[in-house]
């Protein structure tokens, strides 16, 4: 099951709304884990900051955290809950624009990236974040998105903590 909020100030059309499920239901199927229950929830850069420099200590926005319900001491409580994906709106709109990508693309990135984090993969070592850029990609051409013609999916941020 899919959740989908966002800050009151925030608001997710249909359009929007479509385009995370696509995203994130793919995402799970292709992980084999689409019977449990993710929450993602949009926000703005000032909530995202806070909740970066609370939960990560890092001092700065950024564009999607994820709370894993299946880590820590409580884990194993209830294995129907996979987590929390927080992305920032803002920064959807700003990346897909760096990048030069449709919002779409940013979107369904941001999503499976957050997912795959949920489901375990990290970036932390090179060889981990080779792993978790070729899930995100394999996720992006089964949504239909030719890769090719949108050139490389930019890296995924290093260990150290520098903005991808």
């Amino acid at each position: 099951m899919l959740k989908i909020g966002s800050l009151p100030e925030i608001q997710i059309g249909e359009e929007i709304e479509s385009v995370v499920r696509k995203a994130a239901e793919r995402a799970l199927l292709m992980e084999r884990s689409e019977d449990c229950e993710v929450s993602i929830f949009f926000t703005d850069d000032t909530e995202i900051h806070r909740l970066n420099k609370l939960y990560r200590y890092v001092d700065r926005p950024t564009d999607v955290l994820a709370f894993a319900m299946r880590e820590g001491v409580d884990g194993e409580l209830n294995q129907e809950i996979l987590g929390d994906v927080v992305i920032s709106l803002p920064r959807v709109e700003q990346q897909a624009k760096t990048y030069g990508h449709s919002f779409d693309v940013e979107m369904s990135l941001l999503v499976s990236h957050g997912i795959l984090h949920l489901l375990g993969y990290d970036h932390e070592q090179d060889n981990d974040a080779l792993v978790m850029q070729r899930k995100q990609t394999e996720i992006l051409d089964s949504l239909g998105y030719d890769l090719a013609e949108l050139g490389n999916i930019r890296m995924l941020e290093p260990a150290n903590g520098v903005e991808r």
